[in-house]
């Protein structure tokens, strides 16, 4: 029987800068950093409030072929993968703290049905939607 969610998977450009962006910027903490042979290098990080879940920052490679590794490569890049939803106690006060840190946003935040969302990516490219969350039915969405 699965349980929960254990290990979702970032893929960044370089391992170092994006677990420091994670880490300085939105208040994760460093799990893992463990070289697993042949040049693989596997590194976690995770939210405090959240022990029971970790995020691999990988870089497009292995387990990937040479063909698929270059396509992710390339959408990173250009800025088109998506990341990680993250719940907030108040979007607007985030984004203006995490503005002032130079964190780059693609939306400022919106009232939505289910909260308010505002959208930004970490240094590699991935967009990451910050939501302070409301209940709502489906009639919301009318």
């Amino acid at each position: 029987m699965i349980t929960n969610i254990s290990l979702v998977t970032v893929h960044c450009l370089d391992q170092d800068k994006t677990r420091d962006f994670y880490v300085e910027n939105l208040g994760f903490e460093p799990r893992n950093d463990i070289m697993m042979g042949e040049g693989f290098r596997w590194v976690t990080i995770g939210h405090p409030s959240q022990p029971e879940l970790e995020v691999t920052l990988m870089t497009p490679g292995p387990p990937l072929d040479a063909d698929a590794a270059d396509f992710v490569r390339r959408q990173l890049e250009k800025g088109q993968v998506g990341g990680l939803g993250l719940t907030v106690d108040d979007c607007r006060k985030t984004y203006e703290e995490l503005s002032a840190k130079g964190v780059t946003f693609l939306q400022e935040p919106s009232d939505r049905p289910y909260g308010v969302e505002a959208v930004m990516r970490d240094n590699t490219g991935n967009w990451l939607v910050l939501v302070e969350p409301k209940e709502f039915t489906p009639e919301d969405f009318a």
